[in-house]
């Protein structure tokens, strides 16, 4: 397994047709059929001039993550999971934490949501597995297998065409107990929050 470098050069650009998406969640509408995002949650992590990278919050694969990283790290057996972060480079593995304190010189550039951090080196990889599992942390963390990702301008574009809605992430939704749940929540949310608008809406997937 690859444990990717996460601290890439994320500055904001001028973007021709959205703000900068990071940190926002990325909602797929009920009539996707793409399998790989069928009611998926995908939270931005990079989004640039050159094209963006998220990971999906709330698909659970059957791996654990200490056979995962087996080889690796040696951690306790553990029930965890590891997510289906994406179908872009699937042997890859990402992870997002809650630990400020693991590397004080990332944090800054690794934040992507309020108390949510993208590991920024594979020693900060390792250092908040094993915090977690050996000292009972309460900070949480999720690791990812693979992730999406879109050339430059192509999620404008589906942003655009309506395959995707778009609300801000925080923590507590990221690391869900229920991960299962994220999809179904965040899209009554979207709906409750536009119906107050005064205005029709007129787009079908907010009715």
């Amino acid at each position: 397994m690859v444990i990717v470098d996460g601290n890439s050069d994320t500055s904001s650009t001028d973007i021709d047709m959205l703000e900068n998406l990071r940190g926002q969640f990325l909602v797929a509408v009920p009539r996707m059929r793409d399998p790989n995002f069928f009611k998926t949650v995908v939270l931005i992590v990079e989004h640039g001039s050159e094209g963006a990278m998220g990971l999906v919050v709330n698909r659970p694969s059957t791996l654990t993550v200490s056979d995962t990283l087996a080889g690796e790290i040696d951690l306790p057996d553990t029930e965890d999971l590891v997510f289906c972060g994406g179908p872009v480079e699937p042997s890859a593995l990402f992870i997002l934490h809650s630990d400020d304190e693991v590397d004080s010189s990332e944090t800054a550039e690794s934040e992507v949501v309020s108390g949510v951090y993208i590991g920024g080196s594979r020693d900060t990889f390792e250092k908040v597995v094993r915090h977690g599992y050996n000292y009972q942390s309460d900070r949480p963390f999720r690791i990812f297998m693979g992730c999406a990702g879109w050339g430059t301008g192509q999620l404008e574009s589906e942003i655009q065409r309506g395959d995707w809605l778009v609300c801000p992430a925080n923590a507590s939704t990221v690391f869900r107990e229920d991960p299962y749940g994220n999809w179904d929540q965040l899209l009554q949310e979207i709906h409750r929050v536009h119906r107050l608008f005064p205005h029709p809406i007129e787009n079908p997937e907010w009715n």
